[in-house]
Parts: structure tokens; sequence; C-alpha cells
């Protein structure tokens, strides 16, 4: 093991006397390759913060847009009850309006929609997050 770090040492070693012994011109060169890819490792970086911010922002947006239709499905639900019970005390006609049930089956709907957005959004946001930091 010793052996084959002495000679991985030797061939860094090497590396650096090849680099010194170049032209200088190959070593601007090389100086300039490094900094146009460091310049544009950084971009990528700022355009991945960007998404990131602009997702988690939307993410938080549409948090709030899904408790508030829960807050609206409950309110409904709870004048649903109400009605059903003073329908139900005042005639023998039990069945609920139909525009209730639509009302609150779209309310219903819209709450599942939202949460497969988020969880579609926040598994975007991963992998995102793993894509800068593969960068």
């Amino acid at each position: 093991e010793v052996q084959k770090l002495n000679q991985q040492l030797e061939e860094k070693n090497g590396e650096i006397q090849q680099m010194i012994n170049q032209p200088l011109y190959e070593k601007e060169r090389e100086i300039l390759r490094l900094q146009k890819t460091l310049a544009e490792r950084e971009k990528a970086q700022a355009t991945s913060d960007v998404l990131c911010r602009s997702l988690t922002d939307e993410t938080h947006q549409l948090q709030r847009k899904l408790a508030s239709t829960a807050e609206m499905c409950q309110h409904l639900a709870k004048c649903l009850e109400e009605k059903q019970r003073k329908e139900k005390g005042n005639s023998d006609d039990q069945i609920p309006t139909e525009r209730s049930n639509q009302v609150f089956l779209q309310l219903l709907y819209n709450e599942t929609s939202l949460q497969a957005l988020i969880c579609n959004l926040q598994q975007e946001n991963r992998m995102l997050k793993q894509k800068v930091a593969h960068v």
C-alpha cells in the first residue's frame, strides 16, 4: 500500500513538473479554461438557486391555498350537516340538496388536486436540489 501511495505521489510530482515546464501560453490557456469552467458552474449554481427559491415560494403559496380550501371544505361540511338536521326536523325529505353536494365534491376534488400538485412540486424540488449538489 505504501508503494502504491509512493507511486501515486511520483505521478503527481511528474504532473506538477510537466505543468511547470509547460510554456507560459499553455499555462495561461489552462488557467483560462479553468476560469471558464468555474464561471459556468457558478452560473448554473445561481440558476439552480433561483429555481429552488421559486419552487419554494410556489410550494408555500400552494400550501396556503390548500389550507384555505380545507378550511372551506370543513365549513361547507358543517353547513351541510346543519342543513340536513334542519331538513330532517322540518320535513320527511332527508335528501340534501344536489347543489350542496356538488360544491362539496368539487372542493374535495380541488383539495386532492392541490395535494397531488404539492407532492409533485416537492419531488421536483428534491430532484433540483440533487442536481445542484451534483453540480
